[in-house]
């Protein structure tokens, strides 16, 4: 007899079973879109700006409740062939008038998901460099060193080239000393080192590396690797150089100039020209 009520019609051919069908398929779909709510939420807080996560959020769910709802309607019997048809002509419509802004966000949605960058980090995107402010659902916002914010669409983050600088938690810089080869050598290195081993944000793993890379015309060039934490390395790469060249000037290390030995055969008579202003006679050397 229960069953026999629930064949009841209640408006048309739509039965009291339909509803009831109808409102567990919609209350179902009404759950799954908040779970999937709070999932993304836990799981996009830190990659996306609240308020575009809000809106990511809602735009999730309602795509959600309408799959739910399409998926429900042949319990109302339904022609569904026919609602796909003008569906489908209908979203066609929509996506060719607005086919940037649908690569936008789907480029968005892959940029969050793969998640090659976040808001604070310091990077290169074509010809824009700075730290990245906010990822939003159809654009990126960048801050450049100059202070400049530059909003770039999703489809051109995506589709370019991404240099992440702090993706690695250590990044390396390197110098090049050049000291005089009256100056010894060995020396410079035990100071350079002893720096090193000083400073509180020098990486001991990576190491770094001070040696004699080059013979250079007026110097003897030392290379100097160096690792430090990603987020302070501009930091500490200005600060060793100074502290480097002010230990080498105290220890008696001189830091030469470019210099040429010029020499000109006996007896041309050259005349050279002084600070001054006054010539002299060039016997032969110089």
């Amino acid at each position: 007899m229960a069953f026999e009520y629930l064949k009841t019609e209640i408006f048309g051919t739509v039965t009291l079973l339909d509803l009831i069908v109808f409102g567990v398929a919609v209350l179902a779909t009404l759950v799954i879109s908040k779970i999937a709510g709070i999932y993304l939420k836990k799981s996009l807080s830190d990659r996306v700006e609240p308020t575009e996560l809000e809106k990511l959020i809602k735009a999730i769910q309602v795509a959600i409740i309408i799959v739910g709802v399409y998926l429900a309607l042949p319990s109302f019997d339904i022609n569904v062939a026919d609602m796909l048809v003008v569906g489908g002509t209908i979203g066609l419509v929509i996506a060719f008038a607005s086919q940037r802004i649908v690569s936008n966000f789907g480029s968005g949605l892959f940029l969050i998901a793969e998640r090659p960058i976040k808001p604070g980090d310091n990077i290169n995107i074509g010809e824009v460099s700075g730290m990245v402010e906010e990822i939003r659902v159809l654009s990126t916002i960048i801050k450049t060193h100059e202070g400049i914010y530059v909003r770039i669409p999703n489809e051109k983050v995506f589709t370019s080239d991404i240099t992440n600088y702090v993706a690695n938690v250590a990044r390396r810089f390197e110098y090049t000393i050049g000291i005089s080869y009256q100056s010894d050598a060995g020396t410079a290195i035990r100071i350079i080192k002893s720096l090193l081993d000083e400073h509180p944000f020098v990486l001991r793993h990576p190491a770094p590396s001070v040696f004699v890379d080059t013979l250079a015309d007026s110097s003897v060039n030392l290379r100097v690797f160096i690792w430090a934490p990603s987020r302070v390395w501009w930091s500490v790469r200005t600060e060793m150089l100074w502290a480097i060249k002010k230990a080498l000037e105290d220890a008696g290390i001189r830091l030469p100039f470019p210099q040429r030995v010029i020499t000109f055969a006996p007896g041309t008579g050259v005349a050279l020209t002084g600070r001054a202003g006054q010539e002299g006679e060039c016997d032969g050397r110089s």
